[in-house]
């Protein structure tokens, strides 16, 4: 494939996502889920990682992470949503109450929401498509890029089987889950996929527009602590779960640390 700047990617990008988003929305239409829009962000993720690596102009080794840390990074989140969230289970409870919400509303609301997420695609590429036409990145910053983005996977990988597990056991149903890393922090996934993040501006450091990557760990942050990810995971479980306010008051919410006295 013909080598192409980054803005060129990220606009072949953003129209692929917003195909992808259109499908997946007829997809929801058809099926009432419309958790499918979590796995087609990630998977467009990988998709777009790897395609910014093959069509990127710089060095070979900046092409080879941006593909393969992106790639991975979305294909095993988008794999696990599949598995554990969306297909044979009930609609996640945000777009539920998203879709009660909006009434008679609700198609249209959904495919501006849908259409919204490609525009996400787009943004949370940047970082792999700079990074594909970095010509000369410093090996030693690759290399600590490489080990924390491990660090990352593993962590996010490992906590979200502990919580498969402990969902899994009969015995444990309607409490919340201490176990392994979820004892040191209430949302150890969300903490190692931020953390993952500042993979790519330790791997762009040099690159032309590098200053923005910067940018992605706080962004990613807002994300999951105000936005989308805590805050609504936290209303919903305290109203389900008996013991959840003990765990707010032992637990750090975030950083994962020792738990305090209750």
């Amino acid at each position: 494939m013909p080598e192409l700047a980054p803005a060129a990617q990220l606009a072949w990008i953003a129209a692929a996502a917003a195909l992808l988003m259109a499908a997946l929305w007829l997809v929801q239409r058809r099926t009432g889920d419309a958790g499918v829009v979590d796995a087609g962000w990630a998977l467009g993720i990988a998709a777009a990682s790897v395609f910014a690596g093959i069509t990127g102009g710089g060095a070979a080794e900046a092409r080879a992470f941006a593909a393969l840390a992106g790639g991975l990074w979305g294909l095993r989140l988008g794999l696990h949503l599949l598995r554990d969230r969306i297909l044979g289970r009930p609609e996640d409870g945000r777009y539920a109450a998203m879709r009660a919400a909006m009434g008679g509303h609700a198609q249209a609301g959904f495919l501006a929401f849908f259409l919204a997420q490609a525009g996400l695609v787009a943004l949370f590429s940047v970082p792999m498509a700079l990074l594909a036409a970095h010509p000369a990145p410093a090996p030693w910053a690759l290399a600590l890029a490489a080990a924390l983005w491990l660090v990352a996977m593993a962590g996010e990988t490992v906590a979200d089987r502990q919580l498969a597990a402990f969902r899994a056991d009969p015995a444990t149903a309607g409490t919340t889950c201490r176990r392994g890393l979820w004892r040191f922090s209430r949302h150890p996934n969300y903490f190692c996929e931020w953390l993952g993040w500042w993979a790519w501006p330790l791997a762009g450091l040099g690159a032309a527009g590098a200053a923005w990557l910067w940018a992605y760990p706080p962004l990613m942050l807002a994300f999951l602590v105000c936005l989308t990810g805590i805050p609504f995971v936290e209303r919903r479980a305290r109203a389900h779960r008996r013991d959840y306010a003990d765990y707010q008051r032992t637990t750090s919410a975030f950083i994962p640390w020792f738990p305090r006295s209750p």
